[in-house]
């Protein structure tokens, strides 16, 4: 089985600050890490390969620091990887992002599986799993919270967790998933592991070298734009209200109406 693991590396959540004059990320100083829902889906796509054998190939689109990641994700057992680097990938969003990711899967010659995480911590849109699919023209499941595969009838046998209830579903390959937190607990790199990820040639392509259309990579291939973003103001104001459930649920109306929120 050939698969592959699309991972990002994020600034680490727990010592990410923010900039509020510029309203960004202050990125300096602060620890990279790969994003901990891809993670998730780097073990379950190992866990699969230990199952049924073949291949995981890992590949994240970024700046050349972000070759970390990939090693990192030697370390844990990945079988190769590759860095999408490119000038011309800067400013990317969801689109011209999943457009790079599917021009590298077709360069590999393709696969029986792609997995991503749910979500990234740095963006939060939850599109690049199910964009990226659209692009391979291949069937996806998001959300996914139980994975297995069935040697004998050759089926992805899924748990997709919405709020409210659970889809058992049945997937043939070509498709793609992306995954929740809680599907696998993650390995333990092996000090084999970090050996070989210390000494990988990482492999680099540019948008050259993915034959991919200018017009349609970074901000050129960008339809969405950014114009502001803020961190909430945190208050300490408080107020009690009392009476009958009737009486409460009228005076947060009112409350949420003055305030605007209504």
């Amino acid at each position: 089985m050939k698969i592959v693991v699309c991972i990002k590396q994020v600034p680490d959540s727990r010592t990410v600050r923010f900039d509020r004059e510029k309203g960004t990320l202050i990125r300096e100083g602060v620890e990279a890490v790969i994003n901990q829902h891809d993670l998730h889906a780097l073990e379950a796509g190992l866990a699969l390969r230990d199952q049924v054998g073949g291949e995981v190939a890992v590949i994240t689109m970024g700046p050349p620091q972000a070759e970390t990641a990939l090693r990192d994700a030697i370390a844990l057992g990945a079988d190769s990887v590759v860095l999408l680097s490119d000038r011309a990938f800067a400013g990317a969003d969801t689109l011209a992002t999943t457009y790079v990711l599917a021009k590298a899967i077709e360069k590999l010659g393709g696969c029986d599986l792609v997995l991503c995480g749910k979500l990234t911590s740095d963006g939060d849109t939850a599109q690049v799993g199910p964009g990226l699919a659209a692009r391979l023209s291949i069937p996806y499941v998001t959300c996914v919270g139980g994975l297995e595969y069935a040697e004998d009838g050759g089926l992805f046998r899924v748990r997709r967790l919405f709020e409210d209830r659970e889809d058992l579903l049945e997937v043939g390959p070509p498709c793609l998933f992306t995954v929740e937190s809680g599907l696998n607990i993650v390995r333990v790199p092996s000090l084999k592991g970090k050996m070989r990820a210390k000494k990988a040639e990482i492999p680099v392509w540019t948008g050259e070298d993915l034959g991919a259309d200018p017009a349609l990579l970074g901000l050129s291939g960008s339809p969405t734009r950014v114009h502001r973003t803020w961190v909430p103001e945190q208050r300490g104001e408080r107020q009690m209200i009392t009476g009958e459930p009737a009486q409460q649920v009228e005076a947060i109306v009112e409350i949420m109406k003055q305030t605007g929120v209504l």
